[in-house]
């Protein structure tokens, strides 16, 4: 399969969760001469984040011109003395919306900066799902979350940056910020570096509203043997759920592994109203148990995998701004794939059709009673009315 805007030359890696994403981040900012430039929806005031912190005001202070992006909502517990320290060293921060009134449901008001990426001197960039936190940041005593990034070097970084960029100049303009408009515009080197084939794809409100989806909805279009999803918030809409479904009916394996604790209430039952119809269609539903679910990844046909920070739900595929990178590589799809084969055995349960069937009628109206809340929700903020009057047309 050929997705448009395919780059072929690139050096790309894969992170597993905080434990190998931390260290090269910190290592790629206290290495960089020029720029830096750091987009976070959570950006946490703990031991990660000091280190994250302290990377940056080091940058800042040795002349390197410093960003930090932060989404208003997501990173509304960060001390306000911590992003005045950073401001006092030099780190330029920026702010992507702030906090929403609870009970303020406009459209605008929900569009989230849910970017995990960050770019050094134009010439590496790390993309995937974590956040600035502890890896150990979770409500029990679990192992660390389970997620990924990628770092990147290569051609694709020439359309990497200037994204970065311009994300940064909008919010800037925005906020009616001067002193932050002006920046060294750098130049990436479009040297090959490897031999991995990939593609940057984004979701935001203008040119690229659905190409993350039609990324997902084309690749599964053309699988012909296997199809992995690990996705922490699931609630496709019922074109992503047809495509999986039809992928399923012509042999295709099809394989979920989703979020198995509870994290936010509301959307994790009115996935489970899904399950049922999924599982009826062939597809395989895992529950990761070992710890709390963060990814956003897939592979298919153990050749195109990716990994970003968009979930395959609303909020992610309608209204946040997201990133993800699409690799076009065999040797890459296998190592994504190896990781989530072992997450599903070693951390995962299996949802059996016949045990959801003889499920109690209480947790099937729990479960329909959230999907509906959602959906509802949804045609508040004007989308999904078809989908939900489709939806309606099976049960």
């Amino acid at each position: 399969m050929i997705l448009p805007g395919i780059v072929g030359g690139n050096c790309i890696t894969l992170l597993r969760s905080g434990a190998e994403y931390f260290p090269a981040l910190e290592d790629a900012i206290n290495r960089a001469q020029k720029e830096v430039h750091l987009e976070t929806y959570k950006f946490e005031h703990d031991f990660t984040g000091i280190r994250i912190a302290r990377a940056l005001q080091n940058a800042a202070q040795r002349g390197v011109a410093t960003h930090l992006l932060l989404d208003g909502f997501g990173s509304q517990d960060l001390p306000q003395s911590v992003i005045q320290e950073m401001l006092n060293a030099g780190v330029q921060v920026l702010i992507f919306r702030q906090k929403i009134s609870t009970f303020s449901l406009r459209r605008n008001r929900l569009r989230r900066m849910h970017r995990k990426l960050a770019v050094v001197d134009a010439s590496i960039a790390f993309i995937g799902g974590i956040n600035i936190i502890d890896d150990l940041h979770n409500p029990e005593p679990l192992p660390p979350r389970f997620d990924y990034a990628v770092s990147i070097q290569g051609p694709l970084m020439a359309d990497i940056y200037p994204a970065v960029r311009h994300l940064w100049m909008l919010v800037a303009w925005a906020h009616f910020n001067h002193r932050f408009r002006d920046s060294p515009i750098l130049h990436p080197s479009e040297k090959p570096c490897g031999s991995q084939r990939a593609a940057f794809v984004i979701r935001d409100n203008l040119r690229h509203r659905h190409d993350i989806e039609q990324a997902y909805l084309y690749a599964i279009a053309s699988a012909v043997s296997e199809i992995i999803i690990a996705s922490a918030y699931f609630l496709p809409g019922i074109n992503f759920r047809r495509a999986l479904s039809d992928a399923s009916r012509r042999g295709v394996r099809v394989v979920l592994l989703l979020q198995g604790r509870v994290d936010h209430r509301l959307q994790y039952y009115a996935t489970h109203a899904l399950y049922g119809s999924l599982l009826e269609a062939g597809i395989e539903i895992y529950e990761y148990h070992k710890s709390f679910l963060h990814a956003k990844v897939a592979v298919i046909d153990r050749n195109w995998a990716t990994v970003g920070s968009s979930n395959i739900d609303l909020f992610s595929l309608l209204l946040a701004r997201e990133a993800n990178v699409v690799v076009e590589d065999a040797a890459f799809a296998d190592e994504l794939r190896s990781s989530l084969e072992l997450a599903i055995v070693e951390g995962s349960l299996r949802v059996m059709g016949e045990n959801w069937k003889r499920q109690f009628w209480v947790f099937r109206g729990m479960n329909w009673a959230s999907y509906y809340v959602v959906r509802y929700l949804q045609g508040l903020m004007g989308y999904g009315w078809e989908d939900t009057r489709s939806e309606n047309s099976k049960l």
